[in-house]
């Protein structure tokens, strides 16, 4: 059956439709996977902020002396500091022992003349000093400041948090890994594919004396506007679930870190422009070179 001119605009509008959806896909999948990375980074720090350390002071210190030893800490680089607020809280003894009333339902001061509990410092550390043998140093270090009693961590759970967190970052390289493969390649298969029903229109552009680049253009610009509208509309689509997941799960909003998604967005932007002209220019090349016995 002869395919009319019209069957054939058509057929080529569809194929060039299906490359548009094969990358959007693609590059939805990317960009999913960068969100998970995104709010397993933004989890990481919230679970970060809660390693603190507890510094006990002596008793009977003034409140000159205390005042003191809080500018001291304060000006540590390792506390942590976010959104200007300190990373150093004050506890009182009778604060402590209200605390410790809640908690254990349990009041001393009926069997105890005396609040055996001491003022305290809780220092949050900030996330780049974390590792065991820093915090280490910094145990040490506030330790012989004038006026510290004792300091103390919970050195299991620093040593917890490290290694899992590690884990998990090299399992998720090396999906990414896996994941940026498969995307290029299934970018640039289908894109090829596209390409194969216009290499006797290539053929027949080089016939009549079109020059390599006059013949490149078009399909170089087609691909990099395709490429741009997949990212476009991958980031949309990203975006829509974010925010419908957040309008509806408790405390999802504080996963969310606009910044790093508003990177991944235009990332998605580039990476679909940048992969769909760098294989449209491949298989456009490789028409080029063919012999007419090889096209067919």
């Amino acid at each position: 059956m002869r395919v009319t001119p019209r069957k054939k605009t058509r057929l080529g509008r569809f194929k060039f439709i299906s490359v548009l959806f094969s990358t959007t896909l693609s590059l939805f999948i990317v960009g999913l996977f960068g969100v998970i990375v995104i709010q397993a980074k933004t989890l990481t720090s919230l679970i970060r902020e809660n390693i603190e350390i507890q510094v006990f002071l002596n008793k009977n210190l003034s409140s000159s002396a205390l005042t003191e030893i809080g500018n001291v800490l304060e000006s540590k680089p390792y506390v942590l500091k976010k959104d200007d607020k300190s990373g150093i809280q004050f506890i009182s003894q009778d604060e402590a022992a209200k605390v410790f009333l809640q908690d254990t339902g349990e009041d001393f001061a009926q069997f105890l003349d005396d609040n055996p509990l001491r003022d305290s410092y809780t220092v949050s550390i900030a996330e780049e000093y974390q590792t065991s043998d820093q915090i280490k140093e910094i145990v040490e270090e506030i330790q012989k400041i004038e006026g510290v009693f004792e300091v103390t961590y919970m050195a299991d759970l620093v040593e917890s948090i490290n290694q899992n967190l590690t884990k998990v970052a090299i399992v998720m390289g090396g999906f990414i890994l896996i994941l940026i493969f498969t995307v290029v390649m299934l970018i640039n298969n289908t894109i090829k594919l596209a390409l194969f029903s216009q290499r006797f229109l290539i053929r027949s552009m080089q016939l009549v004396g079109a020059t390599r680049g006059f013949i490149r253009k078009p399909f170089l610009l087609r691909a990099f506007f395709f490429g741009i509208l997949a990212g476009i509309i991958a980031s949309a689509l990203l975006f829509l679930i974010i925010e419908y997941t957040k309008a509806n799960i408790d405390g999802f909003a504080l996963l969310q870190n606009y910044t790093l998604l508003y990177y991944l967005f235009g990332g998605l932007i580039v990476i679909g422009a940048m992969l769909s002209l760098f294989s449209t220019l491949q298989a456009v090349n490789k028409y080029l070179n063919m012999s007419l016995d090889e096209l067919y």
